[in-house]
């Protein structure tokens, strides 16, 4: 079976991203989406990565953007670099980037590795920054993704929707809902189901 050990990732879900917005609105459902995820994942024992972006405050791991701009944005140990409120966090992996990608600079692809994982279940914001770099990543390191449509969303929201499509035609990725993926069963995720 094709994308048989799971993993369920949850990107960028910190205050700065919900502070003001498109996105403000929604943090209370997506962190709820999220945390479903979350429970579902550990009543499983499939390991939940919680992948969040941050800087250094000497500039030394700011974007280009950043450097242009001459502003920081979550900064190691400012507030709103920290998780976003509600959401389910116990036992999580923690994953620390610098950049759209969550395999960027990181030990990201060593740890799904070392766990024998092949499918990860994709959940967060941004969908056309961080989200869509991760997931397209994923497929180029021969890993098979899940988006979980409901619990993904854009700070630019006219984006989302045709990302998710690009994401789905081009990688051959499967958009399912929450709901489907706590109530149906376990073949919903895999490649053969």
């Amino acid at each position: 079976m094709n994308g048989s050990t799971p993993a369920v990732v949850v990107i960028d879900m910190q205050d700065a991203f919900f502070s003001s917005g498109p996105l403000a609105p929604r943090a209370g459902d997506l962190a709820a989406r999220c945390s479903e995820l979350h429970h579902w994942a550990g009543r499983r024992g499939v390991p939940v990565f919680q992948v969040r972006t941050e800087h250094l405050p000497d500039r030394s791991t700011w974007t280009l953007n950043m450097l242009e701009d001459d502003m920081g944005f979550l900064i190691a140990g400012d507030s709103d670099a920290q998780p976003l409120p509600g959401l389910a966090s116990d036992g999580a992996i923690e994953v620390v980037k610098t950049r759209d990608s969550a395999f960027h600079g990181t030990d990201f692809e060593a740890r799904l590795s070392a766990r024998g994982i092949d499918l990860l279940i994709v959940a967060g914001v941004s969908t056309h920054t961080c989200v869509a770099a991760t997931a397209a990543d994923a497929y180029a390191h021969d890993l098979h993704v899940v988006l979980v449509e409901d619990a993904i969303a854009s700070h630019r929201p006219e984006l989302h929707e045709p990302t998710l499509g690009m994401l789905c035609d081009e990688f051959r990725f499967r958009r399912l809902c929450t709901s489907d993926l706590l109530t149906g069963p376990d073949s919903l995720i895999s490649r053969t189901g």
